[in-house]
């Protein structure tokens, strides 16, 4: 792929939940800035991997590009079209194009409806298939995630998390995605079962040409199933290179400190290697601090890091960096 296509385009992409007071006539007294001002592009065919601590405006981010939340400004253009000018029907159309899979396997399920009816749901809403090809199709989707089809008459209560999870692969698979969030889809369950849902997400993408923007907070896991990586702190995107060019030469202080953190399979490397511990806490979301977000917490931090926000800038082919100080 000599000229990539991008099927995502995210431009200065801006959540502001309002925070109220007041119990008959609420008025806002502040805002929590969960996503502020994030860019990046997403290629066809290509995983880009999400990564932050808790609380960083990851999944908003993921939602918002979704319009599961309303972006309180930027763009988000997707196949050409801005979705966020989108009336409501023409979304609700778009919306077979995207697809989510959601962190907890034991929340996003119905526990009323049977495995045939949840995967079976965006068939029938969409109008995509009717009567018995809808019950073809959930046999089908169940095969591809490696369920036997014979499941589909149960509920959701009678599952391991790792198959339920699997469930919730085959719900999102349902409609043909060209684009599918996955918003921390391994974190709740077993580390035994981690690997077999990452493989299958691997496979499906190879198979059906599917594009991951991949959530998560496993730095060893992003690395296995990234094509790039963009690192998040307290909602802006610090950094953007190719998982091997970022986890091999870290330009930004968040990202080295995130990286120090990452074990390596190799004792002596592991004795050499020095662990970077951060000061302080992550400042609050509802004030966060002029300037650079990680000011506060940096040890390379100078006058200029308080009065002005560091622009995305290329440091090296692909690899990009907020930082005045690299």
């Amino acid at each position: 792929m000599s000229e990539k296509e991008v099927l995502l385009h995210v431009k200065n992409l801006v959540k502001h939940f309002p925070i109220t007071q007041g119990i008959v006539f609420q008025r806002k007294i502040g805002a929590v800035h969960a996503v502020d001002g994030v860019s990046f592009d997403l290629y066809k065919g290509e995983t880009l991997g999400l990564v932050g601590e808790s609380g960083c405006g990851k999944s908003t981010t993921g939602r918002t590009i979704l319009q599961l939340y309303k972006p309180t400004s930027g763009e988000v253009v997707f196949d050409g079209v801005n979705l966020v000018d989108l009336p409501a029907e023409e979304m609700r159309k778009t919306r077979k194009q995207l697809q989510m899979i959601f962190q907890d396997p034991y929340a996003s399920l119905n526990p009323r409806m049977t495995v045939g009816e949840i995967i079976g749901e965006p068939l029938v809403i969409h109008r995509t298939h009717q009567g018995k090809e809808v019950m073809e199709k959930v046999m089908d989707l169940l095969e591809k995630v490696g369920l036997n089809p014979a499941f589909a008459n149960r509920y959701p209560h009678e599952f391991s998390g790792g198959q339920r999870q699997r469930i919730g692969i085959a719900r999102a698979l349902a409609l043909d995605p060209k684009l599918i969030v996955c918003d921390e889809p391994i974190s709740a369950l077993d580390v035994s079962i981690q690997a077999q849902v990452v493989n299958l997400l691997e496979d499906l993408q190879e198979e059906l040409g599917l594009t991951y923007l991949f959530i998560a907070h496993d730095l060893s896991m992003v690395r296995h199933i990234s094509d790039r990586v963009a690192v998040m702190y307290l909602g802006v995107i610090m950094e953007i290179a190719d998982r091997i060019e970022l986890y091999d030469h870290p330009l930004h202080p968040y990202t080295q400190a995130l990286m120090s953190a990452v074990p390596i399979p190799d004792p002596k490397a592991e004795e050499k290697r020095k662990r970077i511990i951060l000061e302080g806490d992550v400042p609050s979301p509802v004030n966060p601090p002029s300037g650079c977000r990680f000011r506060t917490r940096c040890s390379l931090a100078q006058t200029i890091c308080a009065e002005q926000k560091p622009e995305m800038r290329e440091v090296v082919a692909g690899h990009f960096v907020a930082c005045h100080m690299v």
